[in-house]
């Protein structure tokens, strides 16, 4: 259950997945106020990217994959879907979404990225985009899971140099009232 919730929250924040660099930093954009055509810049990049769509997506393939890998959690799908649309939905996220691409993106820079997502490889980077996203993190839960035994020995030999030594105790007489 854990991982599926790790999953997700990396899932929608990449799921209006945008192949650029910012060229304005996150303090400096933070720091000055949103325009109107700057939020509705990103607003347009995110209905051109069909973030809304991706993001429905992304939450099912999630909550599928999920259990099928632990059937038992079939008798909750009802209750986990609702709960996953009420606080992970698009309309849930949406403001903030927008918010995260003002802040990383210039208004300019915004619409560049629409324009590019309007022609057919930007299209079809779109298309591709939610399967790459899932095909990413199975190699990197594959590569973990390869490899944990290493990560356990390194973490148990580095906790166990932590412990303080224990030492036997001393055979002092208890110190007397002055």
């Amino acid at each position: 259950m854990k991982k599926l919730w790790i999953l997700a929250a990396s899932l929608l924040l990449a799921a209006p997945i945008v192949n650029a660099q910012s060229t304005t930093s996150t303090a400096t954009a933070s720091a000055a106020p949103v325009s109107a055509s700057h939020r509705k810049a990103a607003e347009e990049l995110l209905v051109v990217t069909g973030s809304e769509k991706n993001t429905t997506s992304m939450m099912n393939q999630m909550l599928e994959a999920q259990i099928a890998q632990r059937p038992e959690m079939k008798a909750v799908e009802p209750e986990m879907r609702a709960f996953i649309t009420k606080y992970m939905g698009w309309q849930a996220i949406k403001e903030d979404i927008t918010s995260l691409y003002t802040k990383e993106f210039t208004e300019k820079e915004l619409k560049e990225l629409t324009k590019f997502y309007q022609t057919p490889t930007g299209r079809k980077t779109i298309e591709k985009m939610p399967q790459l996203m899932m095909a990413g993190v199975e190699i990197g839960q594959k590569r973990v899971q390869e490899h944990l035994p290493e990560l356990q020995q390194v973490i148990g030999e580095k906790m166990k140099a932590q412990q303080p030594a224990t030492q036997p105790p001393t055979s002092q007489p208890p110190a007397k009232p002055e």
